[in-house]
């Protein structure tokens, strides 16, 4: 037997050190190391097994991929529309999903709402470590649930929650949250690195073995990102982010992580007195009160997955009071942002070196993709201009540092969804002439496809802006 010795590891990422750090040398982190007991593990036999001359291959499942039955992956539905398209389907069969977000943005009312659908067909169980079980019948009963099917245990402890699971085997089972599970092997706190880390790798092989679905939530870090390991996000299945701003109406799920399915999907729901109710019209209801032909505002089509959205971008110059401008961004990258404006300024001499400069994604969206370049030059431009662009126009376009406007994927569909909403003028690039071609929009569509900033901004504008 060998002795327990203290380790001190860090609670962002994992790292393990013999001794106390102030930074941590993988993440980067302040202050996140704890002390730690290593569990007492039996030694292991001396030798090497593979060198044994009378050793034998132990039975494993060792399979020929040839062998393998290719069969399609059976999910089952949560009955929540925004839900389901986000998982890429519904849920599969003995996976582990996990998901994050903001305190009281609504995790556990999405989840609850997810088990009393699916309890009518199927056996479900909500496991509780943070909320007795009257507190969630006081949740069920506002979410008008509370004569639903549905089985609930208020526990902590590992070892009661997989015999639980092993006697009842329900087809789905929720564990809100891993942070307050704990595994009493262990003399670390709950919610500590090696707490979350058992207990992720338990409830990975009771998922695995029984043919459970395992729903977990996590808490987030004031960076909004998953708190504790990030070994526990490599461990699970699929990746949850709930986000959304909790004075507004609407919450996103995003996806980050599918091995069932295609990542960076997005659902949209509304919250109401009822609970949470999923969005069909996104676009419609991202561009709800968008101001018509007002300097600064511009609509673009951004891909979140395979589904197309609608977005409006307001910029705001206003002169410098201040020795260096003020460049903030809201929903996109800022340094991505000060490199367009860069861009825009050599391209027309505007003088941005003495403005500050504000650009928001309306609708609490995170824009990542660069097709949204274009329209963020058009909404600066059109705000040091003064004038509205073209009405009725959608803008979307990579651009490049000498002024190019490079193509993006999935035009058509971009399009296609545009002119759903009722566009009808575009500004896109010219290479993706050949995609849009093939959708035949009506003739009253005005179609301009544009190779430089120049261009777009001559078509975009009615006086016309001057071209470098």
């Amino acid at each position: 037997m060998s002795k327990g010795k203290a380790t001190f590891v860090c609670g962002v990422c994992g790292h393990e050190s013999r001794g106390w750090l102030g930074r941590c040398p993988d993440c980067g982190s302040w202050n996140s190391f704890a002390e730690e007991k290593e569990p007492v593990r039996q030694a292991a036999g001396r030798g090497n097994w593979a060198l044994r001359p009378d050793s034998r291959e132990p039975e494993a499942a060792v399979l020929a991929l040839a062998d393998v039955p290719a069969e399609s992956t059976p999910r089952l539905t949560s009955h929540l529309p925004e839900l389901d398209r986000v998982l890429g389907g519904g849920f599969v069969r003995g996976s582990l999903v996990l998901i994050g977000g903001d305190p009281g943005i609504g995790k556990s009312t999405l989840l609850l709402q997810a088990l009393a659908a699916m309890g009518r067909s199927q056996k479900a169980l909500y496991v509780s470590g943070e909320e007795s079980p009257q507190q969630i019948r006081l949740r069920a009963d506002r979410l008008q649930l509370g004569q639903e099917p549905l089985d609930i245990l208020a526990a902590t402890d590992f070892e009661t929650i997989a015999a639980v699971l092993a006697s009842r085997k329900p087809e789905i089972a929720v564990i809100d949250s891993i942070q307050t599970l704990y595994v009493e092997a262990l003399s670390s706190a709950p919610g500590s690195v090696s707490q979350i880390r058992e207990a992720t790798a338990g409830l990975l092989r009771i998922a695995k073995g029984l043919g459970i679905i395992i729903v977990l939530v996590g808490h987030v870090t004031k960076d909004g990102a998953i708190a504790g390991p990030r070994v526990l996000e490599h461990m699970v299945d699929t990746v949850l982010y709930f986000e959304g701003e909790r004075q507004m109406a609407y919450r996103m799920l995003r996806c980050v992580k599918n091995r069932f399915g295609a990542t960076d999907e997005l659902g949209l729901f509304e919250m109401t007195e009822s609970g949470l109710h999923g969005v069909d019209n996104a676009s419609m209801a991202l561009l709800a009160g968008r101001p018509i032909q007002v300097p600064g505002s511009v609509v673009t089509a951004c891909m979140e997955g395979t589904r197309p959205l609608l977005v409006e971008l307001q910029a705001l110059l206003q002169p410098s009071a201040y020795g260096a401008p003020q460049r903030m961004a809201q929903g996109l990258d800022r340094n991505r942002v000060t490199m367009l404006l860069a861009v825009l300024d050599k391209h027309f001499q505007l003088g941005l070196n003495n403005v500050d400069t504000y650009v928001s994604v309306v609708g609490g969206l995170r824009l990542a993709e660069p097709a949204a370049d274009l329209c963020i030059l058009a909404a600066v431009m059109s705000s040091q201009n003064n004038t509205p662009v073209r009405p009725a126009c959608l803008v979307f376009g990579e651009v490049g540092l000498t002024g190019e406007i490079r193509s993006v994927s999935q035009a058509d569909r971009r399009v296609q969804e545009a002119f759903r909403q009722g566009f009808t003028s575009f500004v896109l690039p010219g290479s993706c002439k050949l995609a849009v071609d093939r959708l035949r929009l009506p003739e009253d569509c005005d179609l301009f496809y544009v190779d430089r900033v120049g261009e777009a901004m001559d078509v975009l504008f009615d006086n016309g802006a001057q071209k470098p």
